[in-house]
């Protein structure tokens, strides 16, 4: 953030940020509270953002309830639903930007138990 400060040279700047806990937390919204340059905005738009959308589909079909056992299991849910995706013309497929497709992507295996 202090980079951002000098990059805008006293100016006034409103950083428009969604709602991941990390950018509202208590120790930011204090730190923000100190700063006359900067205003925060909080803002939710998954439909300016693909991988908004991407990871929508997925947590609704191929990730919900997944109990793996595997690491794998997760990485093979997920390369599946990025297939479906990139097949179907009205979900965000290869022009938007989402993870590697599983032909150029080969995620690291493991046997190892989730904990």
């Amino acid at each position: 953030m202090e980079q951002m400060k000098v990059f805008y040279n006293g100016e006034q700047v409103i950083l428009v940020w969604d709602g991941l806990s990390a950018h509202w937390s208590r120790a930011m919204r204090a730190w923000v509270a100190e700063q006359d340059w900067l205003t925060l905005e909080r803002a939710y738009a998954p439909e300016l953002n693909p991988v908004e959308l991407l990871w929508s589909s997925l947590k609704k079909r191929e990730l919900a309830n997944l109990a793996g056992d595997h690491l794998a299991d997760v990485a093979d849910a997920t390369e599946q639903g990025i297939r479906r995706i990139n097949t179907n013309p009205q979900l965000p497929g290869p022009s938007s930007p989402t993870p590697a497709s599983p032909s150029t992507h080969q995620p690291h295996r493991t046997n190892e138990k989730i904990k």
